[in-house]
């Protein structure tokens, strides 16, 4: 069996599958990209028959098999019968049903880059993103519909590094996830996250161990015990959805935006008081560090669009210089 057969033999094994047509160039890869926790999220598999992941649905836990025309991870642009890209899903666990008909959206159908493209309107960028978005036609903007997966790992990426974050995410993960449906079908490791009960069930003391602050843990535990709630901001416009999280302290602008851009596929959210944002864009735009203020005066002209503009930045190459002491890993394990 080659990996070229590998989807039609998942499609007759799978609970359920689908085939979702872009309409465009489009790249797995670069779409679903920004739901990973780094390369090590157990939530998510790449390997040379396609992308993997697993998830809670309301009706179960799902595992997804995606697989574009243009090869596994990349950008299709190949053609079916139809002579049109495509995107094959196969779906696995109590979840299919539902996991499917959330596809589209996750895959970025509801994503609008038309005003971003607009001769008049894309004239106004500044020359790297305009390159960035001619070499990179196909990315989407992916709503995954998911308060609560995308909430916690983004309560634990608070006030710390990213590294730091990402190894307790993981402990806690390893510890606490289930296995993903499907069985010898799908591949080993792969995880669904704890439900909202099953994270609120976690001790203090694991939380301990995987290096996770009580002021992390609180924030995390005070959001679950409202999981209802939070779900349902999902049907609600970003702008929304984000005002109303932070009504749960320790929640705040930061996080709110980190969340929609994965949850809703925002095109506009921008994660004010990023460690690193502000200064990238500033020297990106300006060949200057700025704070956030200063980075959303520079954004401000593309209003609606900000997080496009940002996401052409990080696909442009630019790499910003090196200024000033790293960022203390704090070690809460020790206290």
């Amino acid at each position: 069996m080659t990996i070229a057969d590998a989807p039609a033999r998942l499609a007759a094994a799978a609970d359920a599958s689908l085939r979702w047509h872009p309409g465009s160039p489009y790249s797995l890869a670069q779409t679903l990209g920004i739901l990973l926790r780094g390369a090590g999220d157990p939530t998510f598999s790449s390997r040379p028959d396609g992308l993997w992941t697993a998830f809670t649905t309301p009706a179960g836990p799902v595992t997804l098999h995606l697989t574009s025309a243009g090869g596994p991870g990349g950008v299709s642009s190949g053609a079916d019968g139809a002579g049109e890209p495509h995107i094959d899903v196969q779906a696995w666990g109590a979840g299919s049903r539902a996991a499917l008909d959330g596809v589209p959206r996750l895959l970025g159908a509801e994503d609008d880059w038309s005003g971003f493209d607009e001769e008049v309107f894309h004239a106004t960028l500044p020359r790297m993103v305009r390159d960035a978005r001619r070499r990179n036609p196909a990315v989407r903007l992916p709503s995954t519909g998911r308060m609560v997966d995308a909430l916690v790992p983004t309560i634990l990426e608070q006030k710390v590094t990213v590294l730091e974050a990402r190894r307790g995410y993981r402990y806690l993960m390893y510890r606490f996830g289930s296995p993903a449906p499907g069985g010898t079908a799908v591949p080993s490791g792969l995880l669904v996250q704890p439900t909202p009960e099953e994270w609120l069930r976690i001790p203090s003391w694991e939380w301990h161990k995987a290096g996770v602050g009580p002021q992390r843990s609180a924030t995390v535990m005070r959001a679950l015990r409202s999981a209802v709630a939070l779900e349902r901001l999902a049907a609600l416009p970003a702008a929304e959805a984000a005002a109303k999280m932070q009504v749960i302290p320790g929640i705040g602008v930061w996080t709110a935006a980190e969340v929609v851009q994965r949850t809703h596929g925002c095109p506009d959210s921008i994660a004010v008081g990023d460690y690193h944002l502000a200064g990238y864009v500033g020297a990106a735009l300006t060949g200057r560090r700025t704070d956030d203020a200063g980075m959303l005066a520079l954004l401000e002209p593309w209003t609606g669009h900000r997080q496009r503009v940002v996401r052409m930045i990080g696909l442009s190459g630019f790499r910003k210089p090196v200024f000033g002491p790293r960022m203390t890993i704090q070690d809460h394990r020790q206290h």
